[in-house]
């Protein structure tokens, strides 16, 4: 049974690789610093190391260089990942010779795909491949977070109100947990700007003193976005349409904020 190693600081992302691994003969292994992750490597031998560049002590890319740098895990296929994807951490990861760059968030059908390359590429020449199993073509949300039922229903009532295209609900690292309405491809997109804004304006509201981000409504050429926590762990993104709603809207998304919590 093939090991995958998932270092990152957020439980969610270690949750939401587990859960897109399921049933396909692998053993998911977790480390949630760089520190962990060479203990990891060191004591259980992974054949995959899927790697966060962002970590709390040593970064994704001290951790390749650990793997390349060990005499028994050096060909180990380490697969980066990145909530910004750029030239410099292109060149970055090239220069520790990772195996590959993923941008975070990402679909559980693309990493599962990476991770089947990078153990065909790592078997002995000859070995057979395991099955491909199929994979949904959604991001795959957090363990334990419901992905129907009251937070569904929830969600959809909101995205029927008048002037509403969708409302989505995405945890504090950008992935998508569930959403309702009229779904364009960008709904992921809203929920990943969703974890960025609410991450940057928690922090300008420290600065001033101001607490912690509430919500915000940003306006565009057609139409109007409205962000808003959901206790601790969670963000809802609701499209409108018609910008002549948006008080109604926020009415019914304050009402309905208790009960989403809830249902987290």
């Amino acid at each position: 049974m093939a090991k995958v190693l998932v270092v990152d600081d957020s439980v969610s992302v270690r949750k939401v690789v587990a859960k897109a691994l399921e049933g396909r003969s692998m053993e998911v292994l977790s480390a949630a610093s760089g520190r962990e992750a060479m203990e990891s490597i060191e004591r259980d031998r992974p054949d995959v190391v899927v790697c966060d560049v962002i970590l709390p002590d040593k970064d994704g890319y001290q951790v390749c260089e650990f793997v390349r740098a060990h005499p028994a895990a050096g060909r180990t296929p380490v697969l980066l990942i990145s909530g910004v994807v750029n030239s410099t951490v292109l060149a970055r990861a090239a220069e520790v010779q990772s195996n590959d760059v993923m941008f975070k968030p990402f679909a559980a059908d693309e990493l599962v795909r990476k991770i089947d390359t990078l153990l065909g590429g790592s078997r002995a020449s000859g070995a057979p491949r395991p099955p491909a199993a199929a994979t949904p073509a959604t991001p795959v949300t957090p363990a334990g977070a419901p992905a129907a039922g009251d937070l569904k229903s929830r969600l959809a009532a909101l995205a029927t109100g008048a002037g509403v295209r969708f409302a989505a609900l995405a945890d504090r690292e950008g992935f998508l947990i569930e959403s309702a309405g009229q779904l364009p491809p960008e709904v992921e997109v809203a929920g990943a700007m969703a974890a960025c804004l609410a991450e940057s304006s928690d922090g300008i509201g420290r600065e001033l003193k101001h607490g912690a981000l509430t919500g915000m409504i940003l306006e565009y050429e057609k139409g109007v976005l409205l962000l808003h926590g959901v206790g601790p762990t969670a963000l809802l993104a609701v499209a409108v349409a018609d910008a002549s709603a948006l008080g109604k809207v926020r009415y019914f998304v304050k009402k309905a904020l208790p009960e989403l919590e809830r249902a987290l």
